[in-house]
């Protein structure tokens, strides 16, 4: 049934499989590019807010930019240290390029999306479509008024500024159409302004814009060398993009992606989790650069301070609660999954998460990064482990309540990472207090064969446990951490990918994707035993697990070599660059 409000003849069309998006982000929103110039998603002014640009879940509204020819092969890349991406389509008459970017550093109530449309070698038409609707596509455009090259118009509660669209004409459904004719050589800029208020000022011109981008982009990407320095930089510049200034990173870019098709897993992570953030600053500490790791203990900090052990797992960017589930009616989804937005994630309580909040922590402390707020927020994650950690949780992979061993050992880690930056005192009860822990663990969490088991009710293997061995809850030549490692490799590895653990009876594969995730901890865990064959192995097969743009998800179909879930997904990139930095794959700056 079709949505109230929505033109069916502009909703948009067969979406591309996802390996062939690409992202921009400014720190406040981000945009997914697809392989036929449009923009087919976009939520105004910030990550969680209503899309106005939907057509990736078949909603109403486009922003298009590409060739004019009827047949045309595309191709493209990101500009080296930054999300600049340069669509690039190969036509009968030429070769068109547009440069593509949201002006960087953001802002919170305002984006400015950048095209600059290019032709190389011989004159290019293209064609442009722009119709916002907010609202996932309930809001038409409207208020619509020219002035000169410029475009005013308003959609739902956004307001609308289009310069450089001057040879654009409106359309019968009330859009702005035309079709651009660049001479050999030359260029034309498309700047449009989404903003929650009036655009009252005359605003940068895109020239300006697009020096400042590059700059900006050029001054928060580190200069990476080594084998893996392209794809290590481009996961470095994801992550500072999908990271508000000062707040939370996000994630993904998108909702309701989903993992399996017609399987109910679709889920909304325009949202920061606690995990993610600690997987991001410490994979930041170990190349050398802040910033990022910064941004996460700011974030950590406020939210430990604020909730206490009342901390949620995931929060929206800015620090507010996650908005309760709720399926979105009247798009048609991407095939596969209906619409959801918010997540049920809000009510449920994570032990392992005070361990991660732990752990990043002690990294800003190592590299005295760490103030006073900071400290405290260190010794209420501590009192909370002590007061909580016997407790049934959800876990990382967010299930029914039980008593997880990975969360129990993370926490072991967080502790003992700690401890190594404190002072005697704390130091001595936050190590006995982790001693405790595994001593729990140890005589409930332990399979016969001596490996640890997924829960102390549950003797399978789960891939989250090669983690506590990475982080330092055991001591790397201990045989548990030894035993299972040899475990989740032979039980839960297919084709150089891992998977999580087994769901049910049905065969790796069917019931879900390799986790990316999971493979480059294979990668550490291998590193970490010695295995540098192993290793490596491990980091080039997960790496290569992306489109062309270079962008992971959450899981991977290795049968059918396609990604599955949100895009881009934060927690797989910040691993993805820790594993180079640590396998030498990349050299850190200093």
């Amino acid at each position: 049934m079709a949505a109230a409000g929505i033109d069916q003849s502009v909703i948009g069309g067969t979406p591309a499989v996802l390996r062939d998006y690409a992202l921009l982000a400014d720190g406040h929103r981000g945009a997914l590019i697809g392989p036929g110039g449009d923009v087919a998603w976009l939520c105004a002014p910030g990550w969680s807010d209503p899309a106005v640009f939907s057509a990736l879940l078949g909603g109403a509204g486009r922003y298009l930019v590409a060739p004019a020819a009827d047949r045309f092969v595309w191709g493209g890349h990101y500009e080296p240290g930054s999300l600049v991406w340069r669509s690039r389509w190969v036509t009968g008459d030429g070769i068109v390029e547009s440069r593509e970017a949201l002006a960087f550093p953001g802002e919170a109530g305002r984006l400015v999306l950048l095209r600059q449309v290019r032709a190389l070698d011989r004159p290019a038409r293209v064609r442009v479509v722009l119709d916002p609707r907010a609202d996932f596509g309930r809001e038409p455009v409207r208020d619509v008024t020219r002035d000169g090259e410029r475009w005013l118009a308003r959609t739902g509660g956004l307001h609308l500024r289009l310069h450089g669209g001057g040879r654009l004409r409106r359309d019968r459904r009330g859009f702005l159409a035309g079709e651009l004719k660049v001479p050999a050589g030359g260029r034309h800029d498309l700047m449009l302004e989404i903003a929650a208020g009036p655009l009252d000022q005359p605003g940068e011109s895109p020239g300006e814009l697009w020096r400042t981008t590059g700059h900006h982009w050029a001054s928060v990407v580190p200069s990476l060398a080594g084998p893996a320095a392209r794809d290590a930089t481009l996961a470095y510049a994801v992550l500072r993009g999908m990271t508000r200034p000062g707040g939370g990173m996000v994630a993904a870019a998108t909702t309701a992606l989903p993992e399996r098709a017609m399987a109910g897993r679709n889920y909304d992570y325009r949202y920061a989790w606690i995990r993610d953030q600690s997987f991001a600053g410490q994979a930041a500490a170990l190349v050398g650069r802040y910033d990022l790791l910064d941004d996460a203990v700011a974030f950590l900090t406020a939210r430990v301070l604020a909730d206490g052990d009342g901390l949620a797992p995931a929060y929206t960017v800015g620090g507010d609660p996650v908005p309760r589930e709720r399926l979105l009616d009247g798009l048609p989804g991407y095939p596969g999954a209906g619409v959801r937005t918010g997540n049920w994630v809000r009510g449920q309580f994570q032990l392992d998460a005070f361990g991660e909040v732990l752990m990043v922590l002690a990294a800003a402390q190592r590299h005295d990064r760490l103030d006073s707020d900071g400290r405290q927020a260190m010794r209420v994650a501590a009192e909370v482990v002590e007061r909580r950690w016997s407790q049934p949780d959800s876990g990382i992979w967010e299930l029914p309540p039980r008593q997880w061993t990975h969360s129990k050992l993370t926490c072991v880690a967080g502790l003992r990472a700690v401890a190594r930056t404190a002072t005697a005192g704390p130091a001595g009860r936050w190590s006995a207090l982790a001693d405790r822990i595994l001593a729990d663990a140890a005589a409930h969490g332990l399979a016969a064969d001596g490996r640890w088991r997924r829960a102390y009710d549950d003797d399978r293997v789960d891939a989250a446990l090669l983690l506590p061995g990475i982080r330092g809850a055991l001591p790397p030549q201990d045989p548990r951490t030894e035993r299972t490692h040899r475990a989740v490799v032979a039980d839960l590895a297919r084709d150089g990918y891992l998977y999580r653990f087994r769901p049910d009876r049905r065969p790796l594969g069917d019931a879900e994707g390799a986790f990316l995730l999971c493979g480059f901890a294979a990668a550490l865990s291998a590193w970490q035993a010695g295995d540098v064959v192993g290793a490596n192995r491990w980091f080039e097969r997960n790496r290569a697990a992306c489109g062309p743009p270079g962008l992971y998800t959450e899981e991977y179909d290795v049968r059918q070599r396609q990604l599955r879930g949100n895009v881009p997904q934060g927690f797989v990139h910040a691993l993805m660059l820790e594993t180079a930095a640590t396998l030498g794959q990349v050299d850190p700056c200093r």
